[in-house]
């Protein structure tokens, strides 16, 4: 392990879980330092490329990686599951995926860029000893089970899928995976996608998060007086904007079709602010976050709109009269 010393990345914790899960699947014997990572929060990248290189030893098969990433599910994902609910096409979150994937897979950094009519989604270039062709195809993999959650995977068409490893001996089981054409030892490891396909709107189905969110607005809504259809779309309007971090009032009454001052006039008759109704919302999907361990206080302030995790903190104490780590601390036990 010397000689992961010089890089310091690190994986989200969810996917030990989701190493784990497919290991049970399979019916393994589960190795000691999988065990060890279940409870963290992140761990670091050279240990996930270890692990990863453990089991392909004890079952070595081609496409591996494509095959690991079929059993993810959204809390593999954390905050990036999250964001994605507020998402309306595929352009958009790919752009959610490209802002926030260090979160999950630092594994090196994701480039974007336009290539006439292709853009090229790709990572950037890690020394040689770090990258295997299973760290490269999971990462691949990852990224388009992501989109799976949310569109039907048939409808995403790809260009072409790049390696940079040598090809192995079943090619076929990659492009029936991809639906494309996947080429090996090629310069960089990318996805070419059709400009095209930027558009492509996502089928929201009755995603589990997205019925989580639904319930936390119920939940709010039954605790006012008098409950009408505007509420309703404010709480909704409320959610998805701070997923967006679009939560200002003015954004907020242009997605309700009203005027400011219309929005402002409602709430104080139900003797109420933005600024509360807001807080309100933050306080109730705070403490659904806390709720997964994987999630860290730096990822939940992102999630509720905080450019900064102190100021999450102060917030989350006036409402609870606790701090974060001991709401969640009294919530484990």
């Amino acid at each position: 392990m010397q000689q992961f010393k010089e890089y310091t990345g690190s994986v989200y914790g969810g996917l030990g879980h989701l190493l784990m899960c497919y290991y049970q699947a399979k019916k393994l014997p589960i190795p000691e330092k999988l065990h060890q990572i279940q409870n963290l929060e992140r761990f670091d990248y050279a240990l996930w490329r270890d692990l990863l290189s453990t089991l392909e030893q004890q079952l070595p098969q081609p496409a591996l990686g494509l095959e690991i990433a079929k059993y993810v599910q959204p809390k593999h994902l954390g905050i990036i599951a999250y964001l994605a609910l507020s998402c309306d096409h595929l352009g958009e979150a790919l752009q959610r995926y490209h802002d926030f994937h260090r979160l999950i897979y630092d594994g090196g950094p994701l480039q974007v860029e336009a290539q006439n009519d292709y853009l090229s989604i790709r990572w950037s270039e890690l020394p040689v000893h770090m990258t295997t062709q299973l760290t490269d195809e999971i990462a691949i993999a990852l990224m388009m089970e992501f989109l799976k959650h949310f569109m039907q995977f048939e409808d995403i068409c790809l260009h072409e899928v790049h390696f940079h490893h040598p090809a192995p001996k079943n090619i076929a089981l990659y492009e029936q995976y991809f639906h494309c054409k996947v080429r090996f030892s090629q310069p960089i490891t990318q996805v070419l996608l059709p400009v095209s396909e930027l558009a492509k709107p996502f089928h929201q189905g009755d995603q589990t998060l997205q019925h989580l969110l639904l319930q936390q607005a119920q939940a709010l809504l039954e605790k006012l007086p008098n409950s009408t259809r505007t509420d309703q779309r404010l709480q909704q309007a409320i959610l998805t904007g701070l997923q967006k971090n679009m939560y200002q009032i003015e954004h907020i009454a242009q997605q309700l079709h009203i005027s400011v001052r219309q929005l402002q006039r409602h709430l104080q008759q139900q003797g109420t602010t933005y600024q509360k109704r807001m807080q309100e919302v933050r306080c109730l999907l705070a403490e659904q976050y806390l709720q997964d361990p994987h999630l860290s206080l730096q990822e939940i302030a992102l999630l509720l709109g905080y450019s900064e995790q102190s100021a999450f903190q102060r917030a989350f104490k006036q409402w609870t009269q606790h701090t974060p780590q001991q709401w969640r601390m009294q919530r484990a036990s």
